[in-house]
């Protein structure tokens, strides 16, 4: 694989460099800035490479399974081929170490390869036939079939905390180019040197399986000028996005403010309420506080599924889990945050709610450099926290609330306060058991995943995984973006009457040729 970084985007098959503006990655715990120079795309370059995606669009969605498949699996391939280049230029423009990172590769290329068996399986397509019933009173039935195809070529917005996972190749990606939908690509600003050298791992995938070279394209952005623009183009059907509630949010509107809406998924803002209930808690404070740091300080506290929030009954045992936290969490070093405006942003988020009134500081990580985080650990009660509203807000670190409750009738008075969520973590023993089963009704009401005894910012890549949530986790609370049902986003159902059966898709004719599970006058075989 070619590993050199020369400052290019990828408009289908042809490496070339933007023009509007300039940027540079920069070292988050050094402040230096690395080369090359990366400039954004022109309008006239977006333009070409929505003109590609769409020109690909009917030939890409009706691949044959084991061609789109393998072509998944090259992507992988290429990534891994990339080797300690790629490694070496993210943990450059992250900050993030080398065992995370090489972590996250493999997370990306085992994502593809799901993506690649979700493919032959064909299960996605959901076929379903209702064969003519001519002699049926008093109406004949006609002959009905059913297929998703998919929606449309697709825009993804790279994320800044996973510049693998989420990014130019990540589970966005993956998935609608598992659902036929060519991907214009938009690299995340802070590395647009490992954005590069996936999206080249990506391009060689296309051209080695002889497919349209619009099926995949990469931009480069200095501004927001180009996001607007690909988010509003008529020729995109789609967007995936993950970052901030603001810039999700101002997306979100341009999707729905076009001539033509469209589905817009962003995963937006989570604070990720961990339960400790009361038999739990007496037997194990000091251990699960031990593990909650150890969750909360995981990468700098820049995940999405990051436990922002503890909610508790007050008493003897929440007291000894708030003192062993502190302690742990008064240990930890500073870690160097993903970019210097996050690390901004973190500190005014704490420095925000330190100066509430209704809260109190309890512990502070070490101090750091200028880009690095300090870890916080705050204290409230519940009807303080339920009057001031601000106290949800996320902030993107290794920063949490403790919320001291009365009693089971106000931790339940905060859950149903709670914006959507991610994740919902519940620790508790079997005495718990009837106090639990009050709450999951309300939890299921916030949260796409509920988790016993463990914490949320482990997501397996899984055909029973949910990353998702009710508003603001989420723009759309029917979907996930992590696991094989993340492919339904970019599919859409179309039913065909009285269909010659040599006009019909492969997956739709008499004889199956594909051999794929379908439900056949109500019947699955």
């Amino acid at each position: 694989m070619d590993t050199q970084i020369r400052g290019d985007m990828f408009i289908g098959a042809d490496a070339v460099a933007g023009t509007a503006g300039e940027l540079h990655a920069i070292d988050p715990a050094s402040g230096q800035t690395l080369d090359p120079v990366y400039r954004g795309a022109t309008r006239d370059q977006l333009d070409r490479a929505c003109a590609l995606a769409d020109d690909a669009f009917d030939s890409y969605r009706e691949t044959a399974p084991d061609v789109r498949a393998a072509f998944l699996e090259a992507i992988a391939d290429n990534i891994m081929a990339l080797g300690d280049a790629l490694i070496e230029r993210a943990m450059a423009e992250t900050g993030l170490p080398r065992p995370r990172l090489e972590g996250e590769r493999g997370r990306t290329c085992g994502q593809l390869k799901l993506f690649a068996q979700v493919v032959r399986d064909g299960r996605h397509l959901d076929v379903r036939i209702d064969p003519a019933l001519p002699d049926r009173q008093p109406q004949p039935r006609p002959d009905l079939r059913l297929r998703k195809i998919a929606i449309g070529p697709v825009a993804v917005f790279g994320a800044s905390n996973f510049p693998l996972a989420f990014s130019v190749a990540g589970g966005d990606t993956a998935s609608a180019l598992a659902a036929g939908c060519p991907v214009v690509a938009k690299a995340h600003p802070a590395h647009p040197g490992t954005s590069e050298l996936v999206g080249r791992a990506v391009r060689d995938a296309v051209a080695g399986a002889g497919l349209p070279e619009g099926v995949f394209s990469l931009v480069m952005d200095t501004g927001y000028e180009i996001g607007g623009a690909l988010v509003t183009d008529p020729r995109i059907k789609a967007v995936g996005f993950t970052g901030s509630r603001r810039g999700g949010l101002a997306l979100w509107r341009m999707a729905q403010d076009r001539p033509e809406p469209i589905p817009f998924y962003g995963e937006m803002s989570s604070i990720n309420p961990v339960l400790l209930l009361p038999e739990a808690l007496g037997a194990r404070a000091d251990a699960i506080a031990r593990g909650f740091v150890q969750s909360l300080a995981l990468g700098a506290g820049q995940f999405c599924t990051n436990p922002g929030l503890v909610l508790a009954l007050a008493g003897e045992p929440l007291d000894r889990f708030v003192s062993t936290a502190a302690e742990a969490l008064s240990a930890l070093p500073a870690a160097t945050m993903l970019t210097p405006g996050i690390a901004d942003a973190y500190r005014a988020g704490v420095a925000a709610i330190a100066k509430s009134d209704a809260v109190e500081t309890v512990a502070r990580g070490q101090e750091g450099h200028a880009h690095s985080c300090q870890a916080a650990l705050f204290v409230t009660d519940a009807p303080r926290f339920l009057a001031e509203h601000a106290l949800q807000d996320e902030i993107f670190g290794a920063a949490s609330l403790v919320v001291r409750c009365a009693d089971l009738h106000e931790m339940r008075a905060v859950i149903d306060a709670l914006e959507g969520q991610l994740t919902a973590a519940i620790h508790m023993d079997a005495g718990d058991h009837d106090a639990a089963r009050t709450l999951l009704p309300r939890l299921e009401r916030r949260v796409g995943r509920i988790l016993v005894n463990g914490f949320g910012t482990g997501v397996e890549v899984a055909h029973a995984m949910v990353h998702g949530g009710p508003f603001p986790a989420t723009s759309d609370p029917r979907t996930t973006s992590v696991g094989s049902l993340a492919i339904d986003r970019f599919l859409r159902p179309v039913a065909y009457q009285d269909l010659p059966d040599d006009l019909l898709a492969p997956a739709l004719k008499e004889a199956n040729p594909l051999g794929i599970e379908r439900l056949v006058d109500g019947k699955r075989g």
